[in-house]
């Protein structure tokens, strides 16, 4: 199994159609304080060792970071792990806001 890349606005149809998706943003506290998408799951990148049964299995998940880079690193991660269905969101919350949402902060 290996991470699967996905575009912002691949991301938005898949919001749009209401997909079962779990939003995994692994910014750190102040990032995610600053600017999400909304329904995300926080989990910092340096906890997600000792968090991952707080991850749901069941749903897809897309990891989110700032540009994609920690964001790809934790998705290696969970595929590692044994988890399926991982994306990482290519170009993170900076692609998201430049092609989806403009009312997203950007820094």
């Amino acid at each position: 199994m290996a991470v699967i890349q996905i575009a912002a606005k691949q991301l938005k149809i898949k919001l749009e159609n209401q997909e079962n998706l779990l939003l995994l943003d692994v910014r750190e506290q102040n990032e995610f304080d600053y600017t999400h998408i909304a329904g995300s799951q926080l989990i910092p990148m340096n906890q997600i060792p000792q968090r991952l049964a707080e991850i749901d299995s069941t749903k897809d998940c897309v990891v989110i970071c700032h540009h994609g880079m920690r964001s790809q690193q934790v998705a290696d991660f969970l595929v590692d792990s044994g988890f399926k269905a991982i994306y990482n969101l290519t170009g993170g919350i900076e692609a998201w806001a430049t092609q989806c949402d403009s009312t997203i902060l950007r820094y």
